[in-house]
């Protein structure tokens, strides 16, 4: 019996985690010394964050080791070096700020570094409670619908008149007592529970082909109403919020889904059909988003104006050239809005092209052990959870380098992990947490001895 139990043993690399873990802390860690050598300035305060930030890795990598032994060693390490480097571009803003202030004798502004930091906590709080208590995904799936209705109602929640607020021309945030949140965060994460739910029990009708038109197989026409009511609450938040990234990515999510739970290309060319028809309706029908098309086809002609962001942001990037000016020696805070929705410019500028494919692939690589987990699970649901969740995360981060880099329009999300915010930090490590235990799932050994009398189990 123990030679049986031995063949099946599987390694569960949590000390693989750990290491990469250090790593990926002290990569941070130097990158926050290089900014304090550059502007001559540190403080214990620096050093007591860098610490905090390292103990709450290590208490999440315990939780970890101790509640999903056989997760994936390397989604954790990718996603806590992705927040490292993000802690540090902050900081690098935050003493550029400061510089600022003392130059115009004005009060010195209180560093947003440790705000992200409480963030951090609070994100990883959340993650360590889901890994110990939600010992199997498949209980999700009893709340399909119930995630719908949630998801749905926190995508409008902004709308409602006392606790929406709009921000830089969109009304995506609430207010409460004081606490501002921005929803659509956690409705991401709602609605990918709900599309994953709903697929399972629907993907043999919906893979059903009717017809073909110029060798494309077309679905039933009643079919397709699913798809469409996505596509219309993706128009309303684009038209009620003025949410461009919110409305493309909850629309691109839905047709991965039905893509990867039909195997029909005719989902995708029809889902591709749609975003063009609403995008062209849009871009006619509201000024805002004809601005933001006008900007992305040529922004040095406003660089004065609406085009401000972009075109700094393009020369933060030149100026970075291959291998950037070096940490707290470029100008990103020249560029509106570096710590949230231009970090990647930022980032891009000190580090240079070589840094940012190197960003590129970390989350390369997150999508790739998503995936990974996705076709090691067991069971239907997880599958395509583990999909939508790998979706979330690769598609936001590309259409916020895209708008960066002038590859798309410009949305207004943030990048994952990275960019200053607290809405977008804790959903995206509840999304993690949520991966990790389906790697967990995915990875472990068959329990054999379940199925073993006792007398054979004891031997």
């Amino acid at each position: 019996m123990s030679q049986i139990l031995r063949q099946y043993t599987v390694s569960t690399r949590r000390s693989t985690e750990l290491v990469l873990l250090v790593g990926a802390w002290l990569v941070g860690v130097f990158a926050w010394i290089l900014v304090d050598a550059a502007s001559n300035s540190g403080s214990l305060g620096g050093w007591s964050a860098l610490l905090s930030a390292g103990l709450l890795l290590l208490c999440a990598h315990s939780v970890v080791r101790w509640q999903a032994p056989y997760a994936d060693p390397v989604l954790l390490p990718c996603v806590a070096l992705l927040n490292m480097l993000g802690l540090a571009m902050i900081h690098r803003l935050d003493v550029a700020n400061a510089a600022r202030a003392a130059a115009n004798n004005s009060p010195q502004p209180t560093p947003d570094v440790y705000l992200q930091l409480t963030w951090m906590l609070l994100g990883l709080i959340l993650f360590s409670l889901i890994i110990a208590f939600l010992r199997n995904h498949r209980r999700l799936a009893q709340f399909t619908f119930t995630s719908g209705l949630f998801g749905i109602v926190l995508l409008f929640l902004p709308l409602v008149p006392g606790i929406g607020n709009v921000v830089n021309g969109g009304r995506l945030w609430i207010s409460i007592l004081g606490f501002t949140f921005q929803p659509g965060e956690l409705a991401k994460i709602a609605l990918a529970i709900f599309f994953a739910g709903y697929l399972v029990g629907r993907r043999h009708t919906l893979a059903h082909v009717r017809g073909s038109i110029l060798g494309i197989g077309v679905p039933r026409f009643r079919d397709v109403g699913p798809l469409i009511l996505v596509w219309f609450i993706a128009l309303l938040v684009l038209v009620l919020e003025h949410d461009l990234g919110t409305s493309l990515l909850l629309f691109g999510l839905f047709t991965v889904l039905l893509y990867v739970a039909t195997s029909r290309r005719s989902w995708v060319i029809i889902g591709a059909l749609l975003l063009t028809v609403g995008g062209s309706a849009a871009h006619f029908a509201f000024g805002h988003v004809r601005i933001r098309f006008s900007i992305w086809l040529d922004p040095f002609s406003q660089a004065n104006g609406d085009g401000f962001q972009i075109v700094q942001s393009l020369y933060g990037l030149a100026n970075g050239g291959l291998f950037g000016t070096g940490w707290g020696q470029g100008y990103p805070q020249l560029v509106p809005f570096a710590k949230t929705d231009f970090i990647t410019s930022a980032l891009g500028e000190e580090l240079g092209l070589a840094g940012l494919i190197a960003i590129l692939l970390i989350y390369a690589i997150v999508v790739e052990r998503g995936a990974r987990a996705a076709v090691g699970t067991r069971d239907p649901f997880g599958n395509l959870l583990a999909i939508a969740l790998t979706t979330v995360i690769g598609l936001q981060a590309f259409i916020v380098i895209g708008g960066v880099t002038r590859l798309i329009p410009l949305t207004g999300l943030t990048t994952p992990f990275m960019s200053y915010g607290g809405s977008s930090l804790v959903a995206n490590y509840i999304l993690v947490a949520l991966l990790i235990r389906i790697s967990n799932s995915a990875r472990a050994p068959e329990n054999f001895a379940l199925d073993l009398p006792k007398s054979e189990v004891s031997a």
